[in-house]
């Protein structure tokens, strides 16, 4: 149990409450071209940023725990590093270090993996996001295992690739693919047998998160397990076909299964089988994970459900043990904000639509299912609506803002913390004109939340994770655009390297702090930001906050 936060003598609480927005994939460009937070009709967040106390924010790399600066920030990382006010070596740190160490394959859960299928000479099956965005995945861990797995007397292995072309190029299937297929066939040179099984788009099969849409469990579950859909010779030809079928990016293409013969799937997953889920990320290994493990299951038909020593790359749910065996652990985030306040008495709202629910609560509270105290925290979600993003880029800002100035104006709470999802969502969406759209509701919710916390008289945090709306458009190294067959600029669905908005809104400002924030801070600053804010120190250890106290 924490101690309560100390007293700040230099600051006096205001009237109303704090309330940390998190606008999600909203940074600065880098770029003018392609740059949806520029272009965007903001008037709102632009006369905040020119009145208000402002600085830029890192939100990638080393700031939030990637391994290096030219790994972007991600929605996971840069809730854990808001929550929790400090900076933890996150997923793909971990497992390159796990990796290269030899720890990961010196553990008892590599060796349950491979001991199963040498002792059944069975098929050691891989499945996971098939890219090097490091933000789910990295295809290098992949390759790395099926060596080692070789290695150890492995000769059987399959893999089903999701596709991403989301925090990669969007349709950068084949860069990956291609080289892929080369290296697979030097291994096999020696008288193994790997091969691509199955495949298909990540937001149309096998990841989907918070419960949202379990038909892409069910569709990916069809695809992998059962080797159930349309059949094609090569991942390549699966890939070249499905694009000119459906004209979709990569994140959408439909599920393929590879066949020799066009009547027999070359790797179904079968009994003693041994499975490992190689995305680090939790918030989309979840739902795959319960169809595997989960004995009382309800979400779809599993049919045949064959039994396999499964594992995920990382502990997905610390709280709730999931996977039950993981190849690498994941980093014990404690002493969060959310936990301090709960130990102090403050009353607290977390609020998002289910697309980023979990990262208001979840990651937000470092990777902790649940609530600290049931009498101080209420969490909200607003349903997200099962629809391509782009064909309603407001998503539900509106709903959000309505329960959030509801709940200024009620009084109960001390601290609240929202996440609009626009920026991100729309901005993986590549469609332009859709985040355009995007930033305009969202700069009407601000509006709206910034008269009700200036009416209660209380302080608003405006800020975000990570970029996405700023980058919309792919660049060369001269930083010029790349243009596609048809003259139009190539789309970028990927996450930025691009610093953030930090805001603070105070309108009962009594001349604590100076008007100029601290500059060349991380988004970890948050959190010791808004502990200050509410009238309180910052616990030890935490990065400093934004603010200079006179």
């Amino acid at each position: 149990m924490l101690n309560p936060l100390s007293k700040n003598s230099k600051f006096t609480p205001r009237r109303g409450p704090v309330v940390l927005m998190i606008m999600d994939g909203v940074g600065f460009g880098k770029y003018t071209d392609g740059d949806g937070f520029l272009h965007a009709y903001t008037p709102e967040l632009d006369r905040l940023m020119k009145t208000c106390p402002f600085t830029r924010l890192k939100a990638h790399g080393t700031a939030v725990g990637m391994p290096s600066d030219a790994d972007m920030g991600n929605s996971e990382v840069g809730h854990n590093a808001i929550g929790c006010g400090r900076v933890f070596a996150q997923g793909a740190k971990l497992v390159d270090d796990a990796i290269t160490t030899g720890k990961l394959f010196d553990g008892a859960v590599w060796h349950d993996l491979v001991d199963n299928v040498v002792r059944h000479h069975s098929t050691l099956h891989f499945i996971g996001l098939f890219s090097d965005g490091n933000v789910h995945s990295n295809l290098s861990h992949l390759k790395a295992m099926l060596e080692r797995a070789k290695a150890a007397g492995v000769k059987k292995v399959r893999i089903h690739a999701l596709l991403d072309g989301r925090d990669v190029p969007e349709t950068s299937a084949l860069d990956y693919i291609d080289p892929f297929e080369a290296f697979l066939a030097n291994l096999n040179a020696d008288g193994v047998d790997y091969r691509i099984a199955s495949g298909g788009g990540r937001m149309v099969i096998t990841m989907d998160r918070y419960n949202a849409n379990w038909d892409m469990v069910r569709k990916g579950w069809e695809t992998h397990v059962h080797g159930s859909g349309d059949y094609f010779k090569t991942a390549h030809d699966a890939i070249v076909a499905l694009r000119e079928k459906t004209g979709a990016i990569d994140q959408d293409l439909p599920p393929f299964v590879i066949s020799d013969d066009g009547v027999n799937p070359v790797g179904p997953i079968l009994d003693n089988d041994s499975v490992v889920f190689y995305n680090f990320r939790g918030d989309r290994a979840l739902e795959i994970t319960a169809a595997f493990e989960n004995e009382a299951f309800d979400r779809f038909d599993r049919g045949r459900r064959p039994k396999v020593v499964y594992a995920g790359m990382m502990e997905y749910d610390g709280d709730l043990h999931v996977p039950k065996r993981y190849l690498v652990s994941p980093p014990e985030i404690d002493r969060t904000m959310g936990e301090y306040l709960c130990a102090t008495d403050v009353k607290q709202l977390a609020i998002s639509e289910t697309q980023k629910f979990g990262h208001v609560t979840y990651f937000f509270n470092g990777n902790r299912s649940g609530k600290f105290d049931e009498a101080l925290e209420d969490y909200v979600e607003v349903p997200s609506d099962i629809v391509p993003f782009e064909q309603r880029p407001w998503m539900k800002s509106a709903e959000i803002t309505d329960k959030v100035v509801e709940a200024i104006a009620s009084g109960k709470y001390r601290m609240i913390r929202l996440n609009y999802p626009n920026g991100d969502m729309v901005g993986h969406t590549g469609i332009y004109q859709a985040v355009l759209v995007a930033m305009g509701a969202l700069d009407i919710c601000v509006k709206r939340v910034r008269e009700a916390v200036e009416k209660a008289g209380g302080v608003l945090v405006i800020t975000a994770d990570h970029g996405n709306a700023d980058d919309m458009f792919e660049h060369n190294k001269k930083g010029e655009i790349l243009y596609d067959d048809n003259g139009e600029p190539c789309h970028k669905t990927s996450h930025s390297l691009n610093p953030v908005p930090c805001i603070v809104f105070d309108p009962e400002n009594q001349g604590e702090y100076y008007p100029e924030l601290r500059n060349g801070l991380g988004i970890s600053s948050l959190a010791a930001t808004c502990i200050e804010l509410l009238g309180y120190n910052a616990p030890e250890g935490y990065d400093p906050s934004v603010l200079n106290f006179k």
